[in-house]
């Protein structure tokens, strides 16, 4: 029987027919003295709605409950274009607090499709949301700050109100939907921040990702880990972009770095000391959006938002 056949016997699990690849990272190496190993999970960009099979969702929760984590973070983009499928949302992250506490913060989607109601369904799933928040976690007698960004895309992102009472103390990692805000979360001490957003481009090969995200996107980081764990100088930090799980439009990825994923964070461990998926990268040189562009992100949520509250009016009552 040739390796061939023999590969073909052997039945897949659902993560590895989903097309979900788990990758690991150390931490900064600040942390090693800080922290004796903190397992952290990320998910990003879950689009729970009709463009991403529900039975990916779950293959999704199943592969990271089984990395038995201390703590999930998911960075935003919960639903696709729509608030149809909130129940379902509310199962998939109801299951995950099962096994471990989840932290999240908001990315454009939500916005566009219904930010409280979005916010209902985390809250009614035990999720904590971190709002331009800061919390402290706790376990096993460990303590790792957590800072959460709103919605850098849409408007909603506050650093001033995400950094109050923010303590130096404490080894601390970033929650932003956009990857970009890291640059100025860097300089408060937060070593680590983790984003989403960009899928990675979804088709990475020939490059295709950076060209497409990157080179007429404007964005400075599009996937993978950037600039650096090795905390030798204030003010410097690194940057991990998940490719994320769902899609909004195109459901199809292509390449290697295009492919869903569940990223895990060994906190306490020393960049370098197991095999990781690969190395810190420098970033593009990105564009930052123009305040015109701003201001069109800004009004779209708004409209989007009158128009729903337009067809709640329109739909007559039930008798």
């Amino acid at each position: 029987m040739t390796a061939a056949h023999l590969r073909a016997t052997v039945p897949q699990s659902p993560a590895a027919l989903a097309g979900i690849q788990l990758r690991r990272f150390a931490g900064p190496s600040a942390f090693v003295e800080q922290l004796d190993h903190l397992r952290i999970a990320h998910l990003t960009d879950l689009h729970v709605g009709r463009v991403t099979p529900l039975r990916v969702q779950h293959a999704a929760v199943d592969l990271t409950n089984a990395q038995t984590p201390d703590l999930v973070v998911i960075t935003g983009d919960f639903v696709c274009h729509s608030t149809k499928y909130l129940d379902e949302l509310t199962e998939l992250i109801s299951r995950l607090v099962a096994k471990a506490p989840v932290m999240c913060v908001m990315g454009n989607h939500d916005y566009w499709s219904g930010a409280e109601e979005v916010r209902w369904a985390l809250r009614r799933a035990g999720a904590e949301i971190l709002d331009n928040a800061n919390t402290v976690f706790s376990v096993r007698h460990q303590r790792l700050q957590v800072v959460g960004l709103d919605d850098a895309y849409t408007g909603h992102a506050s650093r001033a109100r995400a950094l109050a009472g923010l303590r130096r103390d404490l080894p601390t990692i970033g929650l932003s939907h956009i990857a970009e805000e890291a640059d100025a979360l860097w300089r408060h001490g937060v070593s680590l921040v983790l984003a989403g957003h960009t899928h990675a481009g979804q088709v990475t090969v020939a490059r295709l990702h950076e060209i497409s995200i990157g080179k007429i996107g404007g964005h400075k980081y599009v996937h993978g880990m950037y600039g650096s764990r090795r905390q030798d100088d204030p003010g410097t930090g690194a940057v991990y972009v998940g490719a994320g799980i769902g899609a909004a439009v195109i459901p199809f990825r292509v390449g290697e770095r295009g492919k869903r994923e569940v990223t895990i964070f060994e906190l306490g461990h020393q960049p370098g000391s197991f095999a990781e998926h690969h190395d810190d990268q420098d970033g593009l040189p990105g564009r930052k959006p123009s305040p015109r562009k701003q201001w069109l992100r800004a009004a779209a949520v708004v409209r989007k938002e009158n128009a729903r509250r337009s067809r709640t009016t329109l739909v007559p009552p039930k008798r």
